[in-house]
């Protein structure tokens, strides 16, 4: 149940928080909003903790709140169409900060009433108490057709609270969630047995001969029934905010699972965990039904509405425990290449619950454009007995039958083989392309439960179609962004166009240390940030800054160059950038000062990633004459023919690395770059014994100097007739352009 349906369903409460929007005019605005209100604010990760922070996030709040009034307009609603505009204009005439600060201080208020009330509720007994605000929510519709989805926004939603807003309320962790679940469980045979009770009292006065004492014995049983109902409400309560916090957990799993994709770490055992909590629930509720239904049957006399209508509460809470549970826990691959095979599995976390496992129904799965996801999820459109008119493309092997393993209990359909055939696209508009066209995969399966059917679906993560290798930098760039910025509750898969750079150095941090095995240093992330500016400084990014628009003055995006150097340095350079050889990201203007600056002189060098070719890195060292030379960059092309250590072991005027924040003290070049140095063949004539007619050869890198050639040497190898190793004459050079200057590489002779 959300925040704001708990203080409203008590007058008082409603009253006091009613007069303390209303100083603001915000008290529309809190009821037009009132989930994603509660979870925007409640999920934030970070509570600010100096006004400058605290500024920033107004201002974002201010606008995604303005992106989502505008996003709730209805053309068949005029009403409502016009009270969104009124709400925007008093959000453009009230400072960001002012209405930012209104709203979090009134969901702390709200907090505290609703612990007053469930406290006062439970007549002095302990009641867990919803706990954490961040990624929380869980849907609550008595529609038998409901889906989960991760990060989509579900016909209806409601929130859990948490401490983000400063509370003293304590973090519950998952267990004690469990020992709370098992405890509720057995307090409610208290409520089991006094309803055993009534039944037996019932039973013997309906079996009894009229006597004087009928209207005492009946009005005991009335007064018992009541007490029971009362019983009834409270579990029923208890069991709602246990509840909250189980889906809070789960959410909280799918939002990791997705930061996931980025690389960042995932505890993806803690869905056991999850799961416990779900069968246990079933349990609870499961025995709530069937009080009621015993209470129900016990018949006084009177017309029991209340008592029919939390009947009802109870169904539909179970089935909507038993649709949430269905989750993908084994996401596709995010950038999917057509005719290529994959792989992925959902689960249904209520195990052996229920006994759908006896029976295990079939699971199918057809792939959804974003535009399809937002009209069935956003819009409530039923789902079909087969959907396969509904996809956008084809997939082989697209159904799995449901298996049970006893062992560890889990429930899940595993698709090992599919492929996608055929994927049909969008019309583009403007500057779009494929790799911005996200779809995800649509699992949907239809089951019996008691005696009603239920039909449950759930989306994947969003993924990007491609037919072509050279499509896949880009496409990494939408699912990234996605991946790192996707909301906790949003229309599939609507996405800000702009974030901070705090929030955008984490997510390229996460990206390229778990790619590969490093993370950035803080001067590395500095010199990204400069990377992204344009001429007027600002600490948001853009969607556009970001891989769009070419970078100032070259012919690629930021992330163009940002991925090449993440693959270059995975797949050419990956040890030598984990034992911190390699300084990376920094500027030939601090790369030139801080080899000035080296205690250690001539030979003093450092490999930095090329500012001017994708996928580059090029030394930078001491000349004799004191000054800087830099090399022109390698690319995955050379180190193809010949890897990096070996071609700073060629380099007889590399000596010394400089430090780096992870060597901190200079190194001796072969102590630095010894352990990937590759071992060279002896000279053995026997071995090098070419065939008849041939010379053998072995491949060198030298530096070439400008003497007068009309510039550098291409790097291409030469063959050199008679003669061990090409004469370079004694010429350095001072600070030069990076691409002033190239390698040359020449087989030597034996």
């Amino acid at each position: 149940m959300s925040l704001w349906k708990r203080i409203s369903s008590h007058a008082d409460c409603e009253q006091r928080m009613a007069a303390y929007y209303d100083e603001k005019g915000l008290f529309d605005l809190r009821i037009c909003l009132a989930p994603w209100i509660e979870d925007r604010i409640m999920s934030e990760q970070i509570t600010p903790n100096s006004p400058e922070q605290l500024e920033r996030v107004a201002h974002k709040f201010n606008e995604d709140l303005q992106q989502k009034l505008l996003s709730t307009r209805t053309a068949s609603d005029q009403a409502l169409k016009y009270r969104v505009v009124e709400l925007c204009a008093l959000i453009q005439r009230t400072p960001a900060l002012e209405l930012y600060t209104h709203l979090r201080s009134g969901l702390q208020k709200e907090l505290q009433l609703a612990t007053e009330k469930s406290v006062a509720s439970s007549a002095g007994q302990s009641m867990p108490m919803p706990y954490n605000m961040n990624n929380a929510g869980y849907m609550d519709t008595s529609d038998i057709m409901v889906g989960v989805t991760n990060g989509a926004m579900a016909p209806s939603h409601n929130v859990v609270p948490s401490p983000g807003l400063g509370m003293v309320t304590p973090k519950v962790e998952l267990y004690e969630v469990q020992h709370q679940i098992v405890s509720t469980l057995h307090e409610f045979t208290s409520c089991r047995n006094a309803l055993n009770g009534l039944v037996q009292n019932y039973t013997y006065m309906m079996n009894s001969m009229p006597s004087p004492n009928a209207e005492v014995l009946l009005k005991s049983l009335l007064d018992e029934k009541a007490s029971i109902v009362n019983l009834l409400r409270r579990s029923f309560m208890y069991y709602e905010t246990l509840n909250d916090l189980v889906i809070h957990e789960l959410k909280n799993w799918r939002r990791q699972q997705a930061l996931a994709g980025n690389g960042a770490a995932f505890n993806e055992g803690a869905l056991d965990d999850i799961q416990r909590c779900f069968e246990m629930l079933e349990a609870l509720v499961a025995q709530m039904l069937e009080a009621v239904n015993e209470l129900i049957r016990v018949q006084l006399g009177t017309d029991e509405p209340e008592l029919i209508h939390l009947r009802e509460q109870v169904k539909i809470a179970q089935k909507n425990l038993v649709i949430s549970a269905f989750i993908v826990d084994k996401q596709p691959p995010q950038v999917m290449k057509t005719n290529t095979r994959f792989a992925a599995s959902v689960r249904w976390l209520i195990g052996s619950q229920l006994g759908i496992h006896n029976n295990p129904p079939t699971v199918e799965c057809i792939i959804m454009s974003e535009l399809q996801s937002q009209r069935f999820v956003s819009r409530g459109t039923q789902l079909e007995s087969t959907m396969s008119g509904q996809s956008s493309g084809e997939i082989l092997n697209a159904s799995s039958s449901m298996e049970y393993q006893s062992n560890n209990h889990v429930f899940s359909a595993s698709f090992r083989n599919m492929q996608l055939k055929k994927i049909k696209r969008a019309e583009k508009k403007g500057t779009e392309s494929v790799m911005d066209e996200k779809f995800a995969l649509f699992f949907y399966t239809t089951t019996s439960v008691n005696d009603y059917h239920i039909r449950v679906w759930t989306l994947s993560l969003p993924v990007v179609v491609i037919v072509h290798g050279n499509q896949e930098p880009q496409s990494w760039a939408t699912i990234t962004w996605d991946n790192a910025f996707a909301e906790v509750i949003r229309e599939p898969f609507v996405i800000t166009d702009r974030v901070t750079w705090p929030q955008l150095s984490a997510a390229l941090n996460t990206k390229f240390g778990s790619s590969t095995q490093r993370f950035l240093t803080a001067d590395n992330l500095e010199f990204l940030f400069e990377k992204l500016q344009r001429e007027e400084r600002s600490e948001y990014i853009t969607w556009n800054q970001f891989c769009k628009e070419p970078m100032p003055d070259r012919t690629f995006t930021f992330w163009e160059w940002f991925f090449a150097i993440m693959k270059l340095t995975k797949d050419h350079m990956l040890g030598m950038w984990k034992a911190g050889c390699i300084m990376g990201f920094i500027n030939k203007a601090k790369a030139q000062d801080a080899l000035l600056r080296s205690n250690t002189g001539i030979g003093t060098f450092l490999l930095r990633f090329s500012d001017s070719e994708l996928g580059g890195v090029t030394i930078a060292y001491v000349n004799e004459m004191g000054s800087v030379t830099m090399l022109a960059p390698w690319t995955a092309r050379d180190f193809q023919v010949l890897n990096l250590a070996d071609r700073i072991r060629d380099l007889d005027v590399l000596r010394w690395l400089h430090p780096s924040d992870t060597t901190m003290v200079a190194q001796l070049r072969d102590r630095a770059f010894g352990e990937f140095f590759s071992r060279r063949q002896e000279r053995n004539p026997r071995s090098l014994e070419p065939s008849p007619g041939y010379v053998p050869s072995t491949l060198h890198v030298q530096v070439c100097s400008s003497n007068g050639d009309g510039g550098s040497i291409s790097g291409t190898p030469q063959h050199v007739p008679q003669q061990d190793t090409l004469p370079m004459g004694n010429g350095d050079f001072g600070m030069t352009d990076f691409d002033s200057m190239t390698n040359f590489e020449v087989y030597k002779l034996n």
